[in-house]
């Protein structure tokens, strides 16, 4: 409840630190306009104290650190991996309070269906951050027919983000952007071992499917599954902006990241390595809030 605002007689004066506040600040901005200096920027957000993470394989560190198994510590988001310097180090070393808050909850093989049970958990953990990549699995699936429709997709971020708002309204939420799938084909369609791996564990194929063929109807088909990616982001940036000045997305950073065949897994050519998540970390903090030192 607000208090009722008081107002001053009309007899009486301001107090003299009103006076020369009101004063300083018209002669500053008297000042920017003769001058053509930008007003100062909104304050930042401050550094989170607690963060989890949500999403697939990807945020799991999947194939980082060994064979077909999660590597979480060496996620992009809530690692703790000194080489990987996730968003979690990144703010450990401005906010110590962060320190062992940091929580895991993207699971192997999700898709964005599984995503609102994520959140369900970043709930119940009372997280002030919270990262979201989500969507790989839902255009890497067996064929290009069982992708997951776009407005389904959109459906389960809508239900995810509706919860997030609900349980913990002041928290920030960073979504980024789904990494160019067709790119992967790019850069392995000419390795033996990479295209051994995609058809040997049925990866991707609704992309992946006959990597060196020209024919027509495979190149029709990378491109409806590229673009059904970038549908699926931009249901994301609107989304996040429905979401309000607490989201904040990438604005296709990753999509957009040129990665390399070096920064990928040479077990299954599919997930980012340590390198890649080395890479994913900074691409998508620099494309992230601009957090300032808590207030304590």
């Amino acid at each position: 409840m607000s208090l009722p605002r008081r107002t001053l007689p009309k007899s009486r004066a301001l107090p003299r630190f009103r006076l020369l506040s009101t004063l300083a600040a018209t002669v500053a901005a008297t000042l920017a306009a003769t001058l053509g200096v930008a007003a100062p920027a909104a304050a930042a957000d401050p550094f989170p104290s607690s963060m989890a993470s949500t999403g697939d394989s990807i945020t799991r560190g999947f194939n980082a650190c060994g064979f077909y198994v999660d590597c979480p510590s060496r996620s992009f988001s809530t690692g703790t991996d000194t080489g990987v310097n996730a968003h979690y180090r990144r703010i450990l070393a401005a906010n110590p309070a962060i320190n062992g808050r940091n929580f895991n909850n993207a699971e192997t093989g999700a898709a964005a269906a599984d995503l609102p049970g994520q959140i369900d958990l970043a709930v119940s953990q009372n997280v002030d951050y919270v990262t979201v990549l989500i969507g790989a699995n839902d255009a890497c699936t067996s064929s290009e027919a069982t992708m997951t429709p776009v407005a389904t997709y959109r459906g389960h971020i809508n239900t995810a983000l509706a919860r997030l708002k609900a349980g913990r309204p002041g928290a920030r939420v960073f979504i980024m952007s789904i990494p160019d799938v067709k790119r992967l084909w790019e850069v392995g369609k000419g390795d033996f071992l990479a295209r051994s791996a995609w058809s040997l564990f049925g990866i991707c194929q609704s992309l992946l499917a006959n990597p060196t063929s020209t024919a027509a109807a495979d190149v029709a088909r990378r491109d409806r599954v590229r673009q059904r990616v970038a549908d699926y982001n931009g249901q994301l940036a609107a989304a996040c902006a429905a979401y309000g000045s607490l989201c904040k997305y990438d604005g296709g950073a990753v999509f957009n990241y040129p990665f390399a065949l070096s920064q990928v897994s040479g077990w299954d050519y599919f997930h980012p390595n340590t390198a890649g998540q080395t890479v994913l970390a900074s691409t998508s903090w620099a494309a992230g809030f601009a957090w300032t030192p808590a207030l304590v």
